[in-house]
């Protein structure tokens, strides 16, 4: 592995810039949570489920919950037996904070039902044609077919899909090829290709053949197909807590346990002191020193963190791999499709001395009609742009005979003869063979073509010569320089990484020459050059030997063991079921550069949750100096001078305090589901700015909305 650095221009004439892909369509895509975040018709379908998770079962699993539900009951009981205003009115916002909180997690699940319900349906109405016996190389009979549903498939069963039809499961292609429409999967309208053998045959259940005919090896087990991880995933039925999650959760407990001791020892001394606290103000004591805001908010953090990677088309396969993306030191990307556009493409013509360029462009276009490569077809587009050629209509050249360019030979041409017995024959191709061909026909090669094409491939490029063979000999007329093309704006979202702290290598099987140069144009910081699987896997252990999280991007079965050893292993929904098996993400618009995005993702997980538990804590400063002066000032005059919001009276103090602790829930909510807003900059600017606006806003807010609030409720009869 080396180190990207500048390299030196070929001593050639510099290409001009590169033909560039235009502004991607914009495609329909599926979005969960339709209208607002708080879009009132989805809190009260989100209300229900609520409710029903007032249930002792589901708020043990959260301690702070589960303490001011407690608390609630106890409230209510006290109100019960010695009604009042007061009393009544602190039960009643305890139960509202409890469901308030159960409401922030009951719309982080319920933004999916909609596109899960979806899914559902196209997975259990598609009907297989399931082929009895199947052997490779043999035609497929559709008689030989029996038609079963989709949810009765097994393992390995083979099925038959012809065009206007359904995948009916996860498979890979094993005979033909076809044009799929994958739309109901990845809201992306534009059909791709899928073929048996190779990187790009895997299919996905839900999605339509629209051409042809393939044959399907079922590659999920019932119940596991790629289809039911999604479903449970939108439905968070199956959402795990992640270990940052786990540890805050036991943090959280830890203090609520802490301050559960603290009042309970309260009481007694209260006494003792004369200033004993009823049932319902301890209550309110304990739940407004309890951290209830990151406490209610906590799991609906994490389901809208994945929530965010479903509405990008990503698939995590578990909430550990979201919240490692956050912490990725290393990033692994693949050359092609990642940082290049793909396919090398023609930049330049360059004519050897004494030669027209506009001669070699004409030559180089016609003998490019029959190679139907990406790179022939440029060849052709550049000819057009820059001296407006044009394909010959049919009947305009003088009796054509076109070679198709093959793997083999490495030349695509074309042989004219005219009218009067003589020919021309135009080759392009690969430098070697192209030197040999001028020389079969007894033409000499200057000294330009070969030092020239060396320059282009020490610089990255690949050269290839265009040469002619007519009445006056065979001679090399020029150079087409094709080189890959840099993505538009890759080099700066590599600024932004290096601006994470987050080092990039450019994974390529490329050689050293040409990696160097592409990993100088993109921005990366390094480059691994003629990479194999095994170099790909000894790159990730060393990375993780020192400590750092590393993710990955493949799509391919030899990407399979790199990507099952990367934190952060991101499939190409394109790739191959072992790719997807192996990695914890899956990438459904198969767009390697979105890992990125994941990237992005999982720092704003980790920064919204932070931000909130910060906010959480140091809005509880304000309620200590609404409840500890309202309980204690009679007993002890000089507690007055806390009451800095020169709040009405205790009772509407305790009121207001436990009022503002239900709101705010709901307030933050918004927050909690879109996520906290994230820029690139270093840990100390993260920590001074999440101090600064959560830290001090935390503060500062419930000073002012408790006081508001008090000025309210001290004309309740009963409270003032």
């Amino acid at each position: 592995m080396h180190s990207a650095a500048p390299h030196q221009a070929p001593p050639v004439p510099a290409p001009p810039a590169p033909p560039r892909n235009p502004a991607p369509r914009r495609s329909g895509r599926r979005r969960t949570g339709q209208g607002g975040l708080l879009d009132p018709v989805q809190l009260v379908t989100s209300l229900p489920d609520a409710l029903r998770k007032l249930h002792p079962r589901a708020l043990v699993r959260n301690p702070v919950l589960f303490v001011v539900a407690a608390g609630s009951v106890l409230t209510t009981l006290s109100a019960l037996l010695d009604p009042s205003v007061f009393t009544w009115t602190i039960s009643v916002w305890l139960w509202l904070t409890v469901i308030f909180a159960n409401l922030a997690e009951a719309v982080a699940e319920g933004r999916g039902r909609a596109q899960a319900e979806t899914l559902r349906r196209a997975r259990t109405d598609t009907v297989a044609l399931r082929l009895r016996h199947w052997r490779y190389g043999t035609d497929v009979d559709r008689a030989a077919t029996e038609a079963v549903a989709a949810t009765d498939l097994k393992q390995f069963d083979v099925v038959l899909v012809e065009a206007g039809e359904m995948v009916p499961a996860d498979g890979d292609v094993v005979q033909g090829v076809a044009s799929v429409d994958e739309s109901a999967v990845t809201g992306e309208s534009a059909p791709v290709i899928r073929e048996a053998g190779g990187d790009r045959s895997s299919v996905t259940g839900g999605t339509t053949v629209l051409s042809d005919r393939i044959v399907v090896r079922v590659t999920s087990r019932p119940g596991h197909s790629f289809m039911d991880r999604m479903i449970a995933l939108i439905e968070g039925a199956e959402r795990q807590k992640t270990p940052n999650e786990i540890a805050l959760n036991i943090l959280l407990s830890a203090l609520t346990i802490t301050f559960l001791l603290v009042v309970l020892a309260l009481q007694p001394m209260a006494g003792y002191a004369g200033a004993a606290q009823s049932t319902t103000v301890l209550v309110a004591l304990l739940v407004t020193l309890i951290p209830t805001t990151i406490g209610a908010l906590l799991s609906a953090i994490g389901i809208a963190g994945m929530d965010r990677l479903v509405q990008r088309n990503v698939v995590a396969l578990s909430g550990r791999a979201v919240e490692a993306a956050g912490d990725v030191n290393t990033l692994l990307l693949d050359k092609t499709g990642t940082i290049t556009l793909g396919n090398r493409e023609a930049a330049a013509f360059i004519p050897l001395p004494g030669v027209d360029a506009a001669v070699l462009a004409d030559a180089a276009q016609l003998a490019s009609l029959a190679d139907e490569t990406p790179e022939g077809r440029s060849v052709v587009t550049l000819a057009q742009r820059q001296y407006g050629l044009t394909a010959p209509a049919e009947g305009e050249l003088a009796d054509p005979r076109f070679v198709e360019f093959s793997a083999q030979t490495r030349m695509s041409g074309i042989d004219l003869r005219w009218g009067d017995g003589t020919g021309c024959h135009i080759r392009k191709g690969a430098a070697a063979q192209l030197i040999d061909w001028v020389q079969m026909y007894g033409g000499t090669v200057p000294a330009e073509a070969r030092t020239w094409s060396d320059a282009i491939a020490a610089s990255g490029g690949t050269p290839l010569l265009v040469a002619v063979h007519d009445a006056d000999g065979a001679r090399v007329l020029g150079i087409v320089h094709l080189k890959d093309v840099v993505k538009d704006g890759i080099r700066e979202r590599f600024a932004e990484l290096r601006a994470m702290g987050i080092r990039t290598v450019m994974v390529t099987g490329d050689n050293p020459l040409t990696a160097k140069a592409i990993a100088a144009e993109a921005g990366v910081d390094d480059y691994l050059a003629e990479a194999t699987p095994e170099d790909k896997l000894a790159l990730i252990k060393r990375e993780q030997a020192g400590g750092k999280l590393v993710a990955m991007t493949g799509d391919g079965t030899n990407d399979a063991p790199a990507l099952a050893q990367a934190d952060v292993g991101v499939a190409m929904n394109t790739g191959t079921s072992a790719a997807k098996e192996a990695g914890n993400m899956v990438d459904l618009d198969s767009n390697p550069t979105k890992l990125i995005e994941i990237v992005r993702i999982g720092k704003q997980l980790l920064i919204t949750r932070g931000a909130l538990t910060t906010f959480s804590i140091t809005n509880d400063v304000a309620k200590y100096f609404a409840i500890i002066p309202a309980m204690f000032t009679g007993a002890y005059p000089g507690l007055e001078a806390l009451n800095i919001m020169g709040l009405h009276s205790p009772t509407s103090a305790i009121a207001s305090a436990i009022i503002f602790n239900a709101l705010i829930i709901v307030a933050l909510i918004p927050l909690a589901l879109r996520g906290v807003r994230y820029t690139p900059a270093s840990a100390h600017d993260l920590l001074r700015r999440n101090l600064t606006l959560y830290g001090l806003g935390g503060l500062v807010l419930p000073f002012l909305g408790i006081k508001l609030i008090d000025l309210i409720v001290s004309s309740v009869p009963g409270i003032g």
